[in-house]
């Protein structure tokens, strides 16, 4: 690759004339495949692999890809970057279905990779580029937790980070800011790289472009540090015992649920457990216990015998549990967490108000049942949406609830908490998803919520990986998957708010704006540009 040194604003790779065929090749193939491999590199900086920092060097690479790019060259090898990152990331989604619906989910989900791409390499010829380029990203991450089907923000860079030294930045703006700081860190790191070698052939020095590379460098590591004091694990409004059930399931697949009874019988079971370890001294008695979704697919309102069950097993363990089940009401399906009182019964509940598209409704059903009868057959009735933040109290503590697909979205852990949580609880469901690595990069984004909103998050799952997890983002203690167990600890309860809690949306707002605002930069002065090339 022939390569001239150029200023800032100009490409650092020059269109090939009159050379060979196979040299023309390989100055296209040669980016492609680096695009391809450098989302690769991302997918692998994911859970269940502790590499967060592997981010850094996917993003260093993307932006050598992209810099000084057209924008139709970044439209599509941002589109092999998402290939590259979101197939191995979200295989798991055809685990039990087979590979069409997740090759589906990846080819539209990299549609906005690649638009991104598209931006970046229109940003990439603008002074303070990595600035701009990193915003463009998290406007992509914004706009792919929205659209299509209310959005899907699995993948979330900010996801990848709950190891990493950035973590603490959560607390600052939630995932957008963490976001945006990885891939800030990411590009700033390719800039200073590139003009080191400029410089080390050309032995002149852009001091200008040099502070920005570094800068963008150190500012997020060095607001990292600033931001770990907003971390903290102390509780604020003392201290609760929490147990979480694993009751596990009778086989893994889209076929458990045929086992509904089995897997109640399966958590109630591991509850009466307990409560005979409790009674023999042998672990502290909780103050609640929490079980986790789907723990009762019988409708306990409608069936006396799954009523009876869990009656029994909250009496032996004497305290409040919070049971997952499926209720029909007035003709309508609620995936619904109950409140279930030893002496009183069900006293208050929580519908899951962000319901997965193709699991729990179907979307353009008529159209995809032209397509395919197994689907329609296998989603037969369209579950309804809550409207109501969820809130237990349970002995006092109160507890928000956050049902599995919802961890991925900003707003419903942030309802929670402005609703008054002083802790949070993600029920959920990995058995329809096999031993894949679902389960760990769900666990992780109940890491980053607690940082974000300095809570203890509980994570009873039915058959693993469930999880305590305190306010500072640590696992205390997890559970093995497809086991039957139970975790009990004491954890702290915290009212006060971060600032991500009180800010909300708008820190994700302020870096579209940043986005959009470098995007009409690069747009008027390649107008400017072309106008002054008439002349």
């Amino acid at each position: 690759m022939t390569v001239t040194a150029t200023s800032v604003g100009e490409s650092d790779q020059l269109e090939p004339r009159n050379v060979p065929g196979a040299r023309t090749w390989s100055r296209r193939l040669v980016p492609a495949a680096a695009a391809a491999l450098s989302g690769l590199l991302l997918y692998v900086s994911f859970p269940p692999r502790t590499l967060w920092w592997l981010a850094l060097p996917a993003f260093a690479v993307f932006a050598w890809v992209l810099r000084g790019r057209s924008w139709k060259a970044g439209l599509g090898l941002g589109y092999l970057f998402g290939l590259g990152f979101l197939l191995p990331l979200l295989v798991w989604t055809g685990v039990e279905v087979g590979p069409g619906p997740w090759l589906a989910l990846v080819v539209i989900e990299a549609i906005f990779v690649a638009l991104v791409g598209a931006g970046v390499a229109a940003v990439s010829k603008l002074p303070g580029w990595p600035v701009w380029a990193a915003a463009v990203w998290i406007a992509g991450e914004a706009a792919r937790a929205r659209v299509p089907f209310e959005g899907f923000p699995w993948g979330k860079v900010a996801f990848g980070q709950a190891d990493g030294v950035f973590l603490p930045l959560a607390a600052v703006g939630g995932t957008p800011v963490l976001g945006f700081a990885v891939v800030l860190c990411g590009f700033g790191l390719y800039e200073v790289v590139r003009l080191a070698v400029r410089t080390r052939r050309t032995g002149t020095v852009r001091r200008a472009a040099a502070a920005v590379g570094l800068l963008c460098v150190a500012v997020p590591v060095v607001g990292a540090v600033a931001a770990r004091p907003l971390v903290s694990d102390k509780a604020e409004d003392g201290s609760v015992t929490v147990a979480a059930i694993q009751g596990n399931v009778p086989r893994a697949g889209l076929d458990f649920n045929s086992q509904r009874r089995a897997v109640l019988d399966y958590h109630a079971r591991e509850t009466e457990r307990l409560a005979a370890e409790v009674k023999a001294g042998k672990v502290a008695r909780p103050d609640f216990v929490l079980w986790p979704e789907n723990s009762s697919d019988i409708d306990p309102f409608a069936n006396p015998d799954a009523r009876a069950v869990i009656d029994k097993a909250a009496k032996a363990i004497g305290v409040p549990i919070s049971v997952g089940g499926v209720v029909e009401r007035d003709g309508k399906l609620y995936n619904e967490q109950i409140l279930w009182d030893p002496a009183k019964g069900p006293i208050d509940t929580y519908d899951k108000r962000q319901i997965q598209p193709f699991g729990e409704y179907l979307p353009l059903r008529s159209f995809i049942g032209a397509i395919n009868k197994n689907w329609t057959a296998m989603v037969r009735q369209d579950f309804s949406r809550g409207t109501e933040p969820g809130v237990f109290t349970m002995d006092g503590a109160k507890v928000g609830l956050v049902t599995c697909y919802e961890a991925a979205f900003d707003w419903t852990v942030r309802s929670e908490v402005t609703d008054g949580a002083q802790m949070i609880s993600v029920p959920s469901n990995n058995a329809t998803f096999d031993r894949s690595e679902m389960t760990y990069q769900q666990l992780a984004m109940s890491r980053v919520r607690a940082v974000e909103h300095s809570r203890t998050v509980t994570v009873p799952v039915t058959s693993g990986v469930s999880a305590m997890i305190m306010p500072d983002g640590k696992i205390t203690q997890k559970t093995g998957m497809f086991v039957a167990d139970s975790l009990v600890q004491k954890v702290p309860l915290r009212s006060s708010q971060t600032p991500a809690t009180r800010l909300g949306v708008l820190p994700e707002i302020a870096l579209v704006l940043v986005a959009a605002g470098g995007l009409g930069w690069a747009v008027g002065a390649g107008l400017r540009g072309r106008r002054a090339g008439d002349v």
